[in-house]
């Protein structure tokens, strides 16, 4: 990515279609002189000479020929979105008059802004840092009032004040070792190893508590990724079409309707939930049922969460232990469906096949084996979700116990240590990675303290702790790292 901050840019801002109004945004040193040759205003007054946050009524004009009347909007520098000079040009909605305005910018002199090249420049002029630049992004694509205030929160700062907080701590510990160095000899105060431990291994602890957050946030981010399963015709696609509410996925008595991964989002309780609604896993009668199937697997593979639906109006069948079995390791909420008809099968019946698959009943091996160290493994609260799994009783076509079910999502999603309504939660993929580097960075330079070794080798481990940091905050991003994260933007952003 090359990075040009010299020039004047201009983008439509406002989504593209009819509307009541759009935005073409210039930001550059040259905004305001191209937006003076396109605008007469209807009060004599030139724009140069305009004050900072004015708005001016008026017509924008390609030569002699008017192509809007348009309200304009002049920000100087270096109180503006960008800290450039900004000019905001209102015009009637609608695809022509918002792309006929933009031409005549780039005609004036202007380049076409690049995607998110308004928030980058106000990245690198000051304004913001990477983590808040990307709560910008964040704030746009919101799908729930949690990931919103998420979002908000980041872009007031609060997750960047937690990492610049532990980076100068970091910093006054590297001025520390390295006075030591260069001025052995000179009467210089020096913490003992055993201050420089105890000081080090606490930043290490205010990073784990951060990463504490990071699955939830993630979740909050990008939606529960969550499948529903079970074999035809148990009432998988009515269960989705209740949870989304609208008729999405088709239902019928004849099993095997779904033949593909039907998705949509769904706000539970504020949590987004990305739901699943996956073809019966069964022997599969043509190739088209097969490849739905397989899907069906791959979605289950990648989920979150596993609503494993089961019929209580049928006995339990070998078609239940396979997909039971498919579900072994992931967590799982274990939905009997058709409550409101009678019962062909117990609870303690749906509890056993579940054992059964552990082969937990009789004691043949030992429990399946859970690392809570894993990331994965703490998304949901305890990981004995992946054990015992929760049963619950709903009818999803008479909309019995629905809500319980949110419920049961909802605290399980809310029962570990980090609750939606942190105010520092650790949303993105990028800045989880960063603070795990920080902190195994940390944690070596623990253990070459511990081990007697020499401060140039301690403050290895701490430089390449800072520079994990800094990276998050944007303080040593590269060109490369700054161009992924902006090409998510949209263009005039």
């Amino acid at each position: 990515m090359k990075i040009d901050t010299e020039d004047t840019i201009a983008a439509i801002s406002t989504p593209m279609g009819e509307g009541g109004f759009g935005i073409v945004r210039l930001s550059g040193r040259e905004a305001i002189s191209i937006a003076t040759r396109m605008f007469i205003p209807k009060r004599e007054k030139n724009l140069a000479r305009a004050d900072t946050f004015s708005i001016h009524y008026g017509h924008i004009y390609d030569k002699e020929k008017l192509v809007d009347e348009v309200l304009l909007s002049v920000m100087r520098a270096p109180y503006t979105y960008t800290r450039e000079d900004v000019v905001e040009i209102s015009c009637h909605g609608g695809i022509v008059p918002l792309r006929k305005v933009l031409e005549l910018c780039l005609k004036e002199g202007a380049r076409l802004a690049d995607p998110g090249e308004f928030t980058l420049r106000a990245f690198l002029n000051g304004r913001i840092d990477l983590v808040q630049a990307e709560a910008v992004c964040d704030i746009i694509r919101s799908q729930t009032d949690a990931a919103l205030d998420c979002a908000l929160n980041q872009l007031e700062g609060h997750l960047s004040k937690a990492v610049n907080r532990i980076r100068e701590q970091i910093i006054d510990l590297l001025a520390h070792i390295e006075a030591s160095l260069d001025y052995s000899e000179e009467e210089i105060p020096q913490l003992s190893r055993e201050e420089l431990v105890k000081k080090m291994e606490k930043l290490s602890q205010e990073l784990k508590e951060l990463l504490k957050s990071a699955q939830s946030g993630r979740i909050l981010r990008e939606g529960l990724h969550t499948a529903i399963v079970g074999k035809p015709n148990v009432g998988k696609s009515s269960l989705l079409n209740v949870l989304i509410e609208q008729d999405k996925a088709i239902v019928t008595s004849v099993p095997g309707t779904t033949r593909d991964v039907v998705e949509d989002m769904v706000n539970i309780l504020g949590i987004p939930m990305k739901i699943m609604d996956t073809a019966g896993i069964r022997h599969a009668r043509d190739e088209i049922e097969m490849a739905g199937i397989e899907r069906t697997r791959r979605s289950i593979r990648l989920a979150d969460l596993v609503l494993f639906v089961i019929d209580l109006s049928v006995p339990l069948s070998e078609e239940d232990r396979r997909i039971a079995e498919n579900l072994m390791g992931r967590k799982t909420i274990l939905v009997a469906n058709k409550c409101d008809l009678p019962q062909a099968v117990s609870e303690r019946e749906i509890r056993e096949l579940w054992a059964s698959c552990l082969n937990l009943l009789e004691g043949e091996t030992e429990p399946l084996s859970v690392n809570p160290a894993n990331p994965a493994h703490n998304s949901l609260g305890n990981p004995s979700i992946l054990i015992s799994p929760p049963l619950i009783k709903v009818s999803a076509t008479k909309k019995i116990r629905i809500k319980d079910l949110q419920e049961l999502i909802y605290r399980l999603f809310i029962k570990g240590e980090v609750k939606i309504s942190d105010a520092v939660m650790v949303t993105n993929v990028r800045h989880q990675d960063g603070l795990v580097k920080a902190e195994e960075s940390l944690r070596e330079s623990v253990e070459a303290c511990r081990r007697g070794e020499s401060e140039e080798f301690i403050a290895l481990d701490l430089r390449r702790a800072l520079e994990a940091l800094g990276e998050i905050v944007g303080e040593t991003a590269t060109e490369d790292i700054l161009g992924r994260i902006f090409s998510r933007f949209c263009i005039g952003k």
